[in-house]
């Protein structure tokens, strides 16, 4: 064989090891979430409704593609993206909703009839967090808001929403947000909190969106 045609086979053989690994649909997911925080085998599996099993074997997969790099931490064994993964994740995620239809009609039908999901003005809304006129809550697990949120944020989980009603202003408008567009954490919170009599919005963005565009994100409680 040509010494640069074998070159050139080597080379995307490689590449394609990428496209390989991230295949899978589960696999995405993981990605997404561990593009939030650190986390370990046994929280991953809870999150994507796998056996601890079939997650550690998806976990491998990403890890010999070298997209996800894992540490051992007390007891557990937790994983976190590779340098430039969740920037990737970001562009790829941004070329299937450019070019895949599908996509849009899936949410908006997911969406539909949902009070308070329509897209809210970023710089709108940027001004509004500065003078202090809205409440923002992260509704993602705590580890999550630790790892990065958005600033002047609250954290409160979903699971914890329910008790925490009475802490939260009926007067002013509350935002909420969690891992982005196809989260649903945020849409469970709007729907809750409207019927509870609270005037809520949903946040389409998630952190890693938030970052992408240059906007505050601060870790920490």
């Amino acid at each position: 064989m040509n010494p640069g045609r074998r070159f050139k086979d080597e080379i995307y053989d490689q590449f394609s090891r990428i496209g390989k690994a991230v295949s899978s649909p589960k696999r995405l997911e993981l990605l997404d979430i561990l593009c939030q925080g650190e986390r370990s085998v046994e929280n991953l599996a809870n999150e994507t409704s796998l056996t601890i099993a079939n997650t550690s074997q998806h976990l491998q997969v990403l890890k010999n593609s070298r997209l996800v790099e894992q540490e051992k931490k007390g007891l557990y064994v937790v994983y976190r993206p590779a340098p430039m993964v969740c920037e990737f994740f970001l562009s790829m995620r941004k070329i299937a909703e450019n070019r895949i239809a599908e996509i849009e009609q899936i949410k908006n039908r997911f969406l539909e009839g949902k009070k308070g999901m329509e897209p809210i003005n970023r710089d709108s809304l940027i001004e509004r967090i500065k003078n202090n006129e809205v409440t923002i809550l992260d509704v993602r697990p705590p580890q999550e808001f630790r790892a990065g949120h958005i600033i002047g944020a609250v954290s409160v989980p979903l699971k914890e929403l329910e008790l925490m009603l009475a802490k939260l202003p009926k007067k002013k408008e509350i935002v909420a947000y969690c891992r982005g567009p196809y989260c649903v954490l945020s849409v469970e919170a709007v729907e809750l909190l409207n019927k509870k009599g609270y005037h809520a919005v949903r946040l389409e963005e998630g952190v890693m969106d938030w970052r992408a565009m240059g906007l505050p994100v601060i870790s920490g409680e």
